[in-house]
C-alpha cells in the first residue's frame, strides 16, 4: 500500500431539501446539515483510501472532529477535500475541509483504519445478537 502524504481527493454534492438540518432533524433551518457535511468529508477520505488499499482490504472511519463554520442554502454546490497528512502502519490521518461558492464551510480531522474486509465482517457478524 503506497499512501503518499499530501495526496488529496475532492468530492462534490448539491444541497437538496433532503440534506438540510430541518430534514435530518439536526436543526430547525433549511440549510446544509452537519451530518451531511461530515458524511461528505468522510466520503472524500474514504474514496482516497480505496484508491490505495490492496485487494481484500478497505478502510473504516474511526474518528472525526469537524467544525461547521458557515451555512449553505438549498441549491448550493458544496465540495469536500480530504488530504492525507500522516500514516502510521494501518492508521491514516486526514485533514478535511468543505467549501461552497462563497468559501470555507467546514474543516476538521478524520482518522481511518485499514482492515481486511473478510476478518472485519466476521468480527462484525459475531456482534449480532
Amino acid at each position: 500500500m503506497s499512501f503518499s502524504v499530501g495526496t488529496k481527493n475532492v468530492v462534490l454534492s448539491v444541497v437538496t431539501e433532503e440534506k438540510t438540518a430541518l430534514s435530518a432533524k439536526s436543526g430547525s433551518l433549511p440549510v446544509f446539515a452537519t451530518p451531511f457535511l461530515v458524511a461528505l468529508m468522510e466520503q472524500a477520505a474514504s474514496e482516497l483510501s480505496e484508491k490505495e488499499v490492496e485487494e481484500g482490504f478497505t478502510t473504516v472511519g474511526t474518528e472525526i472532529s469537524v467544525s461547521h463554520l458557515a451555512p449553505s442554502v438549498v441549491g448550493a454546490q458544496v465540495r469536500a477535500v480530504a488530504t492525507l497528512v500522516k500514516k502510521e502502519e494501518r492508521k491514516l490521518f486526514f485533514f478535511v475541509e468543505a467549501f461552497d461558492d462563497k468559501g470555507k464551510i467546514g474543516e476538521g480531522e478524520h482518522t481511518r483504519f485499514i482492515v481486511n474486509k473478510e476478518k472485519f465482517m466476521k468480527k462484525a457478524s459475531e456482534r449480532k445478537s
